[in-house]
């Protein structure tokens, strides 16, 4: 299972991963709040403000203090690692 960093040693599951989005606009806001009403809201922000969304595959919606395009580039250097170690393995 591949973890990505989410800030402040927060972790998610990047298989459980569907998308991450900054928080400025109105339908984001609106998800966010219905994921509060239902009680599916995750804040891993300690309190900073929201700068990425991370909305995952069980409905669950996570508030991130990290930058979209940082929490992507720690997604896509993890799986570059792990594309690496494969390589590694086969010889």
């Amino acid at each position: 299972m591949k973890l990505i960093n989410i800030g402040f040693g927060n972790m998610v599951s990047a298989s459980k991963l569907v998308a991450i989005v900054s928080p400025e606009s109105a339908p984001i806001k609106r998800i966010i709040q219905d994921a509060r009403d239902r009680g599916s809201l995750i804040d891993a922000t300690y309190g900073r403000r929201t700068r990425a969304v991370i909305v995952m595959d069980s409905e669950h919606v996570i508030l991130s203090a990290v930058a979209p395009e940082t929490v992507a580039n720690r997604f896509v250097e993890k799986d570059a690692d792990d594309f690496d170690e494969e390589d590694g393995e086969d010889e």
